[in-house]
């Protein structure tokens, strides 16, 4: 088993108000914490290459440019899909990428 606090994980900016914390790699595998400021807005398209995106609503709304995602949402996003980050309110999201 591996243990870590996401806390103690730097945060890489992405974006203004947008932050990236990486929890765990494991092949192409990837589980990750993105952290978005209230009002933040990915800059461009999000397109979902190589596989597909996995993701858990922690805290606030995400929005994925279409409809809103409270705290406790489980959203899968298709390899090949897209859709343009965004939240309001501000939000945490877990993250997990099973393709890379």
């Amino acid at each position: 088993m591996e243990w870590i606090s996401a806390a103690d994980v730097p945060a890489r900016e992405l974006f203004p108000g947008i932050r990236l914390r990486t929890l765990w790699k494991g092949g192409v595998a990837s589980a990750h914490v993105l952290e978005m400021d209230p009002g933040s807005s990915w800059e461009g398209i999000d397109i979902h290459d190589p596989g597909p995106e996995e993701v858990f609503v922690v805290d606030g709304v995400f929005n994925d440019g279409v409809r809103d995602y409270p705290a406790g949402s489980f959203i899968h996003a298709p390899a090949g899909s897209s859709h343009v980050p965004q939240s309001a309110v501000g939000c945490t999201l877990f993250l997990f990428y099973p393709e890379g």
